[in-house]
């Protein structure tokens, strides 16, 4: 009786701790249930990317707690596949902004873009500004006045004043210049202008955004082009849009047949920016009026004859020039509205001579003719022995330009220019790239074969292009965030998808060809980097 008394006591004791198990098992999972089921308000995440700071980097922890949240509250209620889609989409999403948005000044922060510059002597200046009189009592206005003076606190005014121009007060002062006339006192023996000059982004803001005042046609050349004027007495090249953006050039067309293009004058200099050149003068889009902006306001009669209404309505010209410039080949605006591309002007060449060189690896122009370069694989070996090519950077600076050209498909360079005042020792302008970014299906070999032949390049410019090969670096990624800065990236990008990415396969064919000449030669670097520690420069890529 006692052991039957002990095991139904047992049994109850464990029926009761049984029951008080379920009992919290049931609390937990309604506890459970209800957390579950509370709604998250969760920002969109457009509001998520605009708390970030861009440019920059964002702090470790908190971009993977924003992409979770997201996933979470997009996901809610969801087949486990679709949960998994949209997270995956999500994350790759914000990414993308997060690393698109920041690698452009990643990458204008790397040890490889903030070399020390290079102590400037007076004569390493383009111009200059002229030396007080000798009384002492009146400042001589710098190289680009050419007007009287007649106290140290004088004005300097043109006769167009009445016409729309500024007030001119310009002293020895730099605060008292124009952004274009500081952007000209700061071009140098070494480089066209400074990366971190505030001169830059103000001449392609005022471009952008000052008022015409004057449009005359530019002499020479075989496509149409115009001067612009402003009120500050600042000057642009204008190219106007002749083509669809993403029209590629007619592969029964030679290269020397081909449409000039105003976004590939922009995206040259941006890519220009990129590749830490600094050679191509600052180019900017602007959407311009034809009728106020060119037609009312311009003085050259020549131009002002080929004005004309299409069939459709639209306000059409066609000016005078080699090619092109015929009804058959007008610019049209829709209707009057035309995109337009502005490249500030270069000093008056009666201030800063240039001198046109002839490329050694320039085309035949013919259509059935070869060039000396095309049938004589060893043609560097006689380039290497003439002059300016036989000594200096002059050869270097020439493989860099070949660079650019092969990255965006230009064709077209024929001569290139440097200023007259350094010599042979000096960069080239990297001028007239219009014809560049014509075609993106295929690559044009040819254009690399001074690289190929020479086997020679800076060091400096192989390790940007390394860089430039590195994920948190990739070529089409910073040429994207650079081109967003441009006010025509609103209508349109200024380069299609296709255009972007093919950077990156080209330079993948430039490394290539640097690397198969260093299998084959010694002396393919230029060592412009003497003294810098490899490491600190690049980090976890060496030459």
């Amino acid at each position: 009786m006692a052991r039957q008394g002990v095991g139904r006591l047992s049994h109850s004791v464990c029926l009761v701790l049984t029951c008080l198990s379920l009992a919290l098992h049931l609390i937990l999972a309604l506890f459970c249930l209800s957390v579950l089921q509370t709604s998250c308000v969760i920002p969109p995440p457009s509001s998520c990317s605009s708390s970030l700071s861009f440019p920059g980097t964002v702090p470790h922890g908190k971009q993977g707690r924003s992409h979770s949240l997201s996933s979470q509250s997009s996901s809610h209620k969801l087949p486990e596949k679709d949960k998994k889609l949209i997270q995956t989409k999500m994350a790759t999403k914000v990414s993308q902004r997060i690393s698109s948005r920041s690698k452009l000044e990643a990458l204008f922060s790397h040890p490889l873009y903030n070399l020390p510059r290079k102590h400037l002597l007076e004569d390493d200046w383009l111009l200059k500004l002229k030396p007080k009189n000798k009384g002492g009592d009146s400042e001589e206005e710098d190289e680009e006045e050419d007007s009287d003076k007649s106290s140290e606190d004088s004005e300097w005014q043109s006769d167009s004043e009445e016409d729309g121009y500024d007030r001119a007060n310009w002293t020895r002062s730099a605060d008292t210049h124009p952004a274009w006339l500081r952007y000209h006192l700061g071009i140098s023996r070494w480089e066209l202008y400074d990366r971190n000059d505030p001169s830059v982004a103000e001449v392609t803001q005022q471009m952008a955004t000052q008022r015409i005042l004057s449009a005359v046609q530019k002499s020479g050349g075989t496509q149409l082009k115009l001067i612009m004027s402003f009120p500050n007495y600042g000057q642009a090249l204008l190219k106007p849009m002749r083509q669809e953006r993403d029209a590629e050039t007619d592969f029964n067309l030679f290269y020397f047949s081909d449409f000039e293009r105003h976004n590939a004058e922009i995206a040259a200099f941006h890519l220009d920016r990129v590749l830490g050149f600094c050679r191509i003068p600052p180019v900017v889009g602007r959407l311009i009026n034809i009728t106020t902006e060119i037609r009312a306001i311009t003085t050259d009669h020549k131009l002002s004859r080929t004005f004309f209404t299409s069939p459709v309505g639209n306000l059409c010209f066609h000016g005078q020039c080699e090619y092109y410039c015929s009804t058959e080949n007008p610019v049209c605006g829709r209707p009057q509205v035309l995109e337009v591309s502005l490249a500030s002007m270069l000093p008056d060449l009666s201030l800063a001579p240039r001198r046109s060189w002839r490329s050694p690896w320039r085309r035949s122009y013919s259509r059935t003719k070869l060039a000396p370069w095309e049938k004589n694989p060893d043609y560097c070996d006689t380039v290497k022995q003439t002059p300016p090519y036989n000594q200096g950077t002059r050869l270097v600076d020439l493989i860099d330009m070949v660079i650019l050209d092969f990255l965006m498909s230009n064709m077209d360079r024929h001569h290139y220019e440097t200023f007259e005042k350094f010599g042979n020792d000096t960069f080239l302008l990297h001028l007239d790239n219009g014809r560049a970014f014509g075609r993106h299906s295929v690559d044009e070999p040819s254009i690399l074969v001074p690289l190929r032949q020479c086997c020679r390049i800076r060091r400096s410019t192989l390790m940007r292009l390394r860089l430039l090969s590195l994920p948190g670096f990739r070529l089409s990624d910073v040429m994207r965030e650079s081109l967003s800065q441009d006010p025509l990236e609103s209508v349109a990008p200024l380069l299609s998808v296709q255009h972007l990415s093919v950077l990156d396969r080209r330079l993948k064919t430039i490394l290539q060809a640097v690397h198969t000449c260093l299998e084959h030669h010694d002396d393919v670097i230029h060592d412009d980097l003497q003294g810098y520690d490899n490491s600190q420069l690049f980090g976890v890529v060496s030459l």
